[in-house]
């Protein structure tokens, strides 16, 4: 029989004085009814904060316990893990002492990192515990005067790429994608995707080198390239960790990798291709950290918002998203998921595929292979007895006739549709094979949208227009006057471009009684557009325009991003 010698989680916060014996016996008692962990009754009980329950636990896994405030690091020490890596994994380095280092870790509970820096850094590494917050503060002291990006720590890896290349030739695969320089390799490059808020890393091979890029706020850029030699072992590696067959590379694979990078939860969509010089792969960066789905994140006004939330609650009917692939139409479904879904509603979804879970929500991924399709999808989920039902995409006669069903018969359902604007998305349906009185009865709304990226706040500088500027918005000097415009000179904080994040512009056609009557007597898109234009819908060129006049985003955004409304 093995005696664990390890102290009870309550003794050790009693010891670092964070409770009393009293608290410590009244959370026993309501762990008698609730079966739970006393270390997370604790923190519902807000004795403790998650932050000191885990400094406790990697205490408790007998790490020692640092204070990094009151310790003064050696530079030769700190030299040992580069900016980057201690960024990525939130550690600091401590001492060496017979070989190992020590490290302090803000996630103790996640023993994987030790691995990781032990292979990476090739050398025995061991695990200290310290407050999350005092290594943060940490890792912005002795970090503070050096750069965390790919193309600065990429140039400090050059003997080990060297010494890579030297020994590359006869190497095989297997080896190859587990050797060193790959494996940092490709964590600096996820690490600086993560740090630049990239929603897209392009790792592209050519005749005769290889590219990476980066889509930053819909804008693709290009990044110090990886070594040539370095290639194949680099997608080897994505795609083991996607675990896909490295063995194929003449058919196109997908897969999905989740991980935690600097304490957030990211999932990456892997997509590769074969060409004629190699693989391509592309990955989709899915970042839960930095994902807001809150309606008032989404870029719409007091109005929108008011409108939007009345279409939301009502009992039943359609409500499509509209707008090419890349325009936020899944983060703005999802936070109107989010907005209604409460413990008296059922929700469901189908999508292709799933970009991010919602809690409480039912989501199914779509899978044509095996005839998983929306349409055959639809019919099971409305056997379900579900409030509220989300369909992708409606692409075909079938699942447009199961939704508008589904919507007569009580449910609301949300969906999205690839047109230019909200208007010409009824003849997108009619096309379909929709009869117009089944559109007029069922559909409530129309929302179409675009992403504008916005300008870097750091660096936004005011200027006037040219008049051939403001010509390409259809404006005429006289109806500027008075009014203020602002670009980004471009600086560190937004890679001197000028831009940082991006915000949606919306164009809000409410299906009222007008409306419906117009579509079921066969109005052309013309006349519907001009009759919501007429009752109160500003198309997404004027919506940009107000965030112009508003500093928020250039003429040039507008511009690229809608059409000139006729």
């Amino acid at each position: 029989m093995v005696v664990s010698t390890r102290k009870p989680i309550g003794q050790i916060l009693k010891e670092m004085d964070l409770v009393t014996e009293a608290q410590i016996q009244e959370a026993l008692e309501t762990q008698k009814t609730s079966n739970g962990a006393l270390g997370q009754i604790m923190i519902q009980m807000g004795l403790v904060t998650a932050d000191e329950m885990l400094f406790a636990l990697g205490a408790q896994a007998g790490m020692e316990v640092v204070n990094l405030d009151v310790m003064n690091i050696p530079g030769d020490v700190i030299a040992m893990v580069d900016v980057m890596i201690a960024n990525m994994y939130r550690v600091v380095p401590l001492e060496v002492e017979d070989g190992i280092l020590t490290v302090a870790m803000a996630d103790p509970l996640n023993v994987s990192i030790l691995d990781e820096l032990n292979f990476m850094l090739n050398m025995p590494v061991k695990g200290a515990v310290s407050n999350p917050d005092a290594v943060d503060r940490a890792l912005a002291r002795y970090y503070a005067d050096q750069r965390d990006d790919v193309d600065v720590l990429m140039r400090g890896l050059d003997d080990e790429f060297a010494d890579f290349e030297d020994g590359a030739e006869g190497m095989d695969v297997e080896t190859a994608l587990q050797s060193a320089p790959v494996v940092k390799l490709l964590n600096l490059v996820l690490m600086q995707a993560i740090k630049d808020q990239a929603s897209d890393i392009h790792f592209e091979p050519f005749e005769s080198d290889f590219k990476l890029r980066y889509r930053i706020d819909g804008v693709l850029y290009e990044m110090k390239a990886p070594p040539p030699h370095l290639a194949a072992a680099l997608i080897s590696r994505i795609k083991v960790m996607a675990k896909l067959d490295i063995s194929e590379n003449r058919v196109p694979q997908d897969g999905k990798i989740s991980l935690s990078i600097a304490g957030r939860p990211v999932d990456l969509r892997i997509s590769t291709l074969p060409t004629m010089f190699g693989e391509s792969v592309v990955i989709r960066v899915l970042d839960r950290g930095v994902l807001q789905l809150d309606l008032k994140q989404v870029g719409m006004n007091d109005e929108e918002m008011e409108a939007f939330n009345g279409l939301i609650h009502k009992p039943n009917g359609i409500i499509l998203v509209t707008g090419p692939t890349g325009s936020g139409k899944t983060t703005t479904l999802y936070s109107a998921l989010r907005a209604v879904n409460t413990i008296d509603r059922k929700i469901i979804t189908t999508e292709d595929p799933v970009e991010y879970n919602l809690d409480g929500i039912m989501q199914i991924q779509i899978n044509e292979d095996i005839d998983v399709t929306f349409a055959s999808c639809l019919r099971s989920i409305l056997r379900q007895d579900p409030d509220m039902i989300l369909v992708g995409e409606i692409r075909d006669l079938e699942t447009a006739q199961i939704s508008i069903q589904a919507s007569l018969t009580g449910h609301v359902v949300f969906s999205t549709l690839h047109t230019n604007d909200a208007p010409s998305s009824i003849t997108r349906l009619l096309d379909l094979g929709i009869e117009p009185f089944l559109i007029a009865a069922t559909l409530e709304a129309i929302i179409a949208q675009r992403l504008v990226r916005k300008i870097c706040t750091k660096c936004r500088t005011e200027y006037t227009p040219s008049e051939e500027m403001l010509e390409t918005l259809g404006l005429e000097p006289g109806a500027i006057k008075e009014k203020t415009f602002f670009y980004g000179k471009g600086c560190l904080e937004c890679n001197h471009t000028g831009y940082r994040g991006r915000t949606a512009i919306f164009e809000m056609l409410v299906a009222d009684d007008k409306i419906k009557e117009m579509i079921a007597n066969n109005a052309s898109t013309e006349e519907i557009r001009d009759a919501a234009e007429a009752r109160g819908m500003r198309n997404l060129r004027e919506r940009g325009i107000r965030l112009i006049y508003e500093g928020i985003t250039t003429v040039e955004e507008v511009v690229r991003e809608t059409l000139l409304s006729s």
